[in-house]
């Protein structure tokens, strides 16, 4: 993630850019595309759930949970919540849409809660965008590859929409990345590491009935 906090980022630079050609945050990811009764965009839903180690490093960074219960008290809650919504500079969201090939704009992120459950950190936000839904074609991932993004469930969309997810070939990615890597001396790797995240990434389909 591009808010990662002083421990995160120790543990990214120590290590071997080797190691890098995979994730080291892995995030289930369910979206939800909010459309209005006359069936425009009105933007897009995202839940991210975290895994156990990067909840549990960012809870400890923060101090808290300090019984170790996996659960947070109110105030707690309150601390934590828009942690994942402070971004830098240059930071798309990782969540990329696009029509007949053009990006569509979406927003900055509302917040629209945060829970933690059995040690996992689950936040979702709301990003704003307009224009059909017929064609809309959403991606959820990190260029770097940094964050693994995991597309849990059926996307959510109301009717006369649909959506239909086609995975990602994840073997022919794998070899992109070995093969983009060896080819490049480490040096330059480490300075300027292949943006492959897309590669990676569950295609949504949304197509609407007249």
């Amino acid at each position: 993630m591009h808010y990662v906090h002083t421990l995160l980022l120790f543990l990214v630079v120590s290590l071997p850019i080797r190691v890098a050609a995979h994730p080291h945050v892995f995030v289930d990811t369910q979206l939800r595309v909010q459309i209005s009764e006359d069936g425009i965009l009105q933007g897009v839903e995202v839940q991210w759930t975290y895994d156990d180690f990067y909840s549990l490093l960012l809870l400890s960074d923060m101090g808290l949970d300090p019984d170790a219960d996996g659960r947070l008290e109110e105030n707690e809650l309150i601390l934590l919540d828009g942690f994942d919504l402070q971004w830098v500079d240059g930071f798309e969201g990782d969540t990329v849409a696009m029509r007949a090939g053009v990006p569509v704009t979406l927003g900055p992120p509302e917040g629209r809660g945060l829970k933690v459950e059995d040690g996992r950190i689950t936040t979702t936000h709301f990003r704003p965008a307009t224009g059909p839904v017929d064609g809309l074609v959403i991606k959820a991932f990190d260029p770097t590859f940094y964050t693994a993004y995991s597309l849990i469930g059926p996307v959510d969309v109301d009717e006369p929409c649909v959506a239909t997810i086609e995975p990602a070939d994840l073997d022919a990615a794998y070899t992109m990345v070995e093969e983009l890597l060896y080819a490049t001396p480490a040096a330059e790797a480490k300075d300027d590491y292949p943006k492959v995240g897309e590669a990676f990434a569950d295609t949504v389909s949304l197509s609407c009935a007249p």
